[in-house]
């Protein structure tokens, strides 16, 4: 397995994986940093049944990756690290499975950050804290920046309108069909910011109950989760778990535009193709969502102050330039708005690291190396 491992961390350039196993508390969990080059690798932790090891392991890479280019998109002074936690959140998380996966943080010594994802919440992120001061995204009263959904769900919003523009010239979501796909955290927000603004709301979830709630909250139109890609609408918002675009769901899509808040939507890099190639304008995930790395990194930065929120509104405004660019770099040079966005963030990491290599050459930066390694609590 270890020699799998360090092949998938050089196909994905990778710095550093962790396996933690604490047998008292029932912890497996994986840590990947992905860059540090920007900054220390921030990203949050994610708590999901996995079918296997392979699968969490998979997954930690991909989203650890993702991070490394949201935060160089968006310009801030962050690398990209993420961390899975292998159980189900309803039935076997627990204050000693936190601490112990607070533990887990502070042994990489602040090359990787921590913060809430799927399955977890910021009162858990109150109990990591307990064992380590590497976790971002507590609460405000303790001096946090809070939950960052909020701020994401603003960004796709303002990417939104974004797309409405280079569609249709206006950027008003007025009368315009929104799809979202899964109404929690960030997909609830985004329907009461769309509602707001008078869009029309066709919304799905696994999870009836919150589907029902967000409709009669709305009045929206509810469909199951397996229709909702298949659903007429102007733009489809993913904004739950990623793998949603391959050759398979790609050719029954019947939107215009692509922006949700879900991480790695693409299956594979080919699949932007297939979106170009049907004219649909992909707004990149990890551009869009940046709000909440955005909100993160304000909270890092308050110090005795605290969190200011009037900063990170300002910070999430620049998402929608950002998404210009990538618009018009992909216009001007015939290539996908995937491929656009992967070139911006990739022109900031070489820039610092060719800034580390000349830093190295004077003898003032560390050689990075790659490692992985499992640890075991007894």
């Amino acid at each position: 397995m270890a020699t799998d491992v360090f092949k998938d961390m050089q196909r994905g350039g990778h710095e550093q994986v962790v396996f933690w196993e604490d047998a008292d508390s029932g912890l497996r969990a994986i840590i990947a940093v992905h860059s540090t080059l920007l900054g220390p690798g921030l990203g949050g932790v994610r708590m999901w049944p996995y079918a296997s090891t392979d699968e969490a392991l998979q997954d930690v890479l991909r989203l650890a990756e993702a991070m490394t280019y949201k935060a160089a998109a968006a310009g801030l002074p962050l690398g990209g690290g993420k961390a899975v936690i292998i159980g189900d959140p309803r039935r076997v998380k627990t204050e000693s499975l936190l601490r112990a996966f607070g533990r887990a943080v502070e042994s990489l010594g602040g090359r990787y950050l921590t913060a809430e994802d799927v399955g977890m919440t910021v009162a858990d992120m109150e109990i990591v804290r307990k064992e380590t001061k590497h976790v971002t995204g507590t609460s405000e009263k303790s001096g946090g920046s809070g939950d960052p959904s909020c701020l994401t769900a603003k960004g796709i919003f303002y990417a939104i309108e974004t797309c409405m523009k280079e569609l249709y010239g206006d950027p008003s979501v007025r009368n315009r069909t929104v799809a979202i796909q899964g109404v929690g955290k960030v997909g609830y927000q985004l329907a009461e910011l769309l509602a707001t603004a008078d869009a029309r709301l066709i919304i799905a979830d696994t999870d009836s109950q919150r589907a029902m709630l967000a409709r009669r909250e709305f009045e929206a139109w509810r469909v199951e989760p397996d229709e909702i890609l298949q659903v007429e609408c102007d733009v489809l918002a993913p904004c739950a778990l990623g793998d949603v675009f391959n050759r398979k769901t790609i050719p029954r899509l019947r939107c215009r535009a692509i922006a949700g808040a879900a991480n790695n939507q693409l299956a594979t890099p080919a699949d932007a193709e297939r979106l170009a190639e049907r004219r649909i304008l992909y707004a990149p995930d990890y551009v869009i969502s940046a709000g909440g790395i955005i909100n993160i990194l304000v909270g890092m930065q308050g110090g005795r102050k605290g969190y200011d929120r009037a900063k990170a509104e300002r910070l999430a405004k620049r998402i929608p330039l950002t998404l210009l660019e990538v618009f018009r770099k992909a216009r001007a040079q015939g290539i996908t708005t995937a491929r656009a966005a992967d070139e911006l963030a990739q022109a900031r990491l070489d820039e610092a690291r060719a800034q580390v290599a000349k830093e190295r050459g004077r003898g003032r930066a560390p050689v990075r190396k790659r490692t992985a390694r499992t640890k075991v609590r007894r």
